[in-house]
């Protein structure tokens, strides 16, 4: 089961192939093999990278 790598939460819900959204914190999660790429939504709908917040084990799968 995949889990939020900023809040743990297990609210995840789907949005594309491999996009996901995490209801409890509101940050959007690409997976990509086994890593989880985190991004925040910006109000114009554009993504920042936030994968420099985790370490490359807690973005992991």
């Amino acid at each position: 089961m995949l889990r939020c790598p900023n809040c743990r939460g297990k609210q995840i819900g789907k949005i594309g192939s491999h996009d996901y959204y995490c209801w409890s914190c509101c940050i959007e999660l690409t997976v990509s093999g086994d890593q989880i790429n985190v991004h925040q939504i910006e109000s114009d709908g554009s993504l920042s990278s936030l994968d420099d917040l985790f370490t490359l084990e807690e973005r992991r799968l």
